[in-house]
C-alpha cells in the first residue's frame, strides 16, 4: 500500500463524508475490494489488481457503460500508485484545459512527483486534443486513463491507443448492485446507516434490476426513495414512485444503439420474430426515433427478403406510412406488425447480390460501349453509322424473347449476376430464368 493517499486538492482525494453530496458521491468505493461487478477485472489475482497493489500503473483506457465504476477506478489508480490525481472532461474542457493539466503535471514531475490526468468522456475529444496528450504520456510524466461508453477502436485515435492499454468494464449486474446498496444502507459514516431505514430485500432487488446495470442510478434511486421514506420504511408504494419514470440503457448515438440495430436485423435475417420484436421494442423502449426503425425496416425488406416476397417491401412502406398518420404509440403497432412478417418471410439476399456484382463489373469494366443494335437511331447520320442495325423488336418475334440478342457488352457477354433462390416468389423467378437462360444458350449456339 502506499504511504498515503493521493490528493486533488486540499480535501484530499477521499474526503470525509459531506451530506451535501450525493449518496452516490459518497458511497464512492475507497478499496480495490469495494468495487462491485467488476471480479473480471479486478477479482483476486487478476493482472490488473496485482499490478495496482504494487504500486505499478501503466495509461489505460476504461471502456464501459455508465455507472460501472471507470471514474473510480481511476481515483483507484492514482491512490495506490502515491500519484497526483487530476480530472477533466472532454464535454467540459478544451485544448486550453488539456494543456494547464499538462502544465502542472510538468511541474510536478520536475519536483519528482506522478501524476495520474483522468480524462472523462475521452471519445469526444478530436484528433488534435487527444494528440496533446502524446509527448507527456511517452515521456511518462502523466499515467494517462481515459474514459469512455463508446468503442475505443472507433473513437480515439491509433496514436493515443498504441500508447494506452484498454480495459473493458463490464455493465454491474443486479446481484452486485444489490451489495452495493445494501452496504449503503448499512454504512453509518458515509451512507444511510443513521437513518435505520427498513427495506425488504424485494424493495432492495427491484431497485438493483431498475438500475440497468449502473451502481450511481441505482444509489440515486435510494436516495430518493430515503426521503421519501414513511415511518422508516421504503414500501412499495414510495418504490413506484421513484422508478416509474425510469428507461433502460440506450445510446442513440453510441454502441448501445449500433449494436441493438444489428441485433434486431440479424434477428429479422435469422427468421426469429420474437427476438426481432423484442429488439424493436427495446429501442422505442430506449427512445429511438421511430422513422429510423421504420427506414431500416425498408432496408431489411429490400436487402434480406428482395424478391423471395416482394410484399415484405409494400408492407415495410405501409408500416411507414401508417406510423406517419398515427405517431406514437399507435403507429408503433404498425412498425411491430411489419417486424414481425419480414421475420417470418421467405429470405433472399440474391438481388442484392446480384447489384453489388453489377457495380463490380462497373467498377472493373470501365465504359464499355454500347452494342450498336442497342443504340438509339433518331437521326439518319447515326442510321448510316450503323446505330440500331440488327435490332430485334422483341414483341415482333415469336414467344416475346429474342433470344439470341445479346444485350450486354461484348466484354460482359454471358455475364450472370443474378442467381434467384428457390425460397418464396422467387422460386418462380428461378424457374423462368432459368428456362430463358438455357433458351438463350441453345440460341446463340445456334447462331455460332
Amino acid at each position: 500500500m502506499p504511504r498515503s493517499h493521493a490528493t486533488a486538492g486540499p480535501a484530499g482525494l477521499f474526503p470525509e463524508s459531506d451530506a451535501l453530496k450525493p449518496l452516490a458521491e459518497r458511497m464512492r468505493p475507497r478499496t480495490l475490494d469495494e468495487i462491485v461487478g467488476q471480479d473480471r477485472l479486478l477479482g483476486p489475482g487478476t493482472a490488473l489488481r496485482r499490478a495496482l497493489e504494487a504500486g505499478s500503473v501503466h495509461s489505460m483506457v476504461l471502456w464501459g457503460p455508465p455507472g460501472c465504476g471507470k471514474t473510480t477506478l481511476a481515483l483507484l489508480v492514482a491512490h495506490y500508485a502515491d500519484a497526483h490525481f487530476q480530472a477533466i472532461s472532454a464535454v467540459l474542457s478544451g485544448l486550453a484545459d488539456v494543456r494547464k493539466a499538462l502544465a502542472e503535471a510538468e511541474t510536478l514531475y520536475a519536483q519528482g512527483r506522478r501524476s495520474v490526468l483522468f480524462v472523462d468522456e475521452v471519445h469526444r475529444f478530436n484528433k488534435a486534443q487527444q494528440d496533446a496528450f502524446l509527448p507527456h504520456i511517452e515521456r511518462g510524466v502523466i499515467v494517462f486513463i481515459g474514459a469512455t461508453t463508446e468503442n475505443p477502436s472507433f473513437e480515439l485515435n491509433s496514436a493515443l491507443l498504441s500508447r494506452c492499454r484498454v480495459h473493458v468494464m463490464d455493465a454491474v449486474s443486479a446481484d452486485a448492485i444489490a451489495v452495493a446498496l445494501q452496504r449503503a444502507l448499512a454504512d453509518h459514516e458515509r451512507g444511510l446507516g443513521a437513518l435505520h431505514l427498513t427495506v425488504d430485500d424485494e424493495a432492495i432487488a427491484l431497485m438493483a434490476k431498475a438500475a440497468d446495470g449502473d451502481v450511481r442510478r441505482a444509489l440515486t434511486f435510494l436516495e430518493i426513495a430515503s426521503e421519501l421514506a414513511h415511518a422508516g420504511r421504503i414500501d412499495a408504494a414510495t418504490l413506484q414512485q421513484v422508478l416509474a419514470d425510469r428507461t433502460r440503457r440506450f445510446d442513440k448515438g453510441g454502441d448501445a444503439f449500433y449494436d441493438q440495430i444489428s441485433a434486431m436485423h440479424k434477428s429479422v435475417r435469422s427468421s426469429d420474430p420474437d427476438a426481432a420484436l423484442y429488439w424493436l421494442v427495446r429501442m422505442l423502449d430506449g427512445g429511438c426515433e421511430p422513422r429510423y426503425l421504420a427506414r431500416r425496416l425498408v432496408r431489411m425488406a429490400v436487402e434480406d427478403i428482395g424478391l423471395a416476397d416482394p410484399r415484405a417491401w409494400q408492407l415495410a412502406l405501409h408500416a411507414w406510412d401508417t406510423y406517419e398518420r398515427l405517431g406514437s404509440p399507435e403507429g408503433e403497432l404498425a412498425l411491430a406488425e411489419a417486424v414481425l412478417y419480414l421475420a417470418v418471410a421467405p429470405k433472399s439476399n440474391k438481388a442484392y447480390a446480384a447489384y453489388n456484382a453489377a457495380r463490380a463489373a462497373v467498377r472493373e469494366t470501365g465504359t464499355l460501349d454500347v452494342p450498336m443494335h442497342l443504340r438509339n437511331a433518331p437521326t439518319q447520320l447515326m442510321k448510316g453509322l450503323g446505330y440500331g442495325k440488327g435490332y430485334q423488336y422483341d414483341p415482333d418475334v415469336e414467344g416475346g424473347v429474342a433470344l439470341d440478342q445479346q444485350c450486354l457488352p461484348d466484354a460482359l457477354a454471358g455475364s450472370e449476376f443474378y442467381a434467384p433462390t428457390a425460397n418464396g416468389v422467387e422460386a418462380k423467378i428461378k424457374q423462368k430464368l432459368d428456362a430463358l437462360r438455357e433458351a438463350r444458350a441453345k440460341a446463340r449456339g445456334g447462331h455460332a
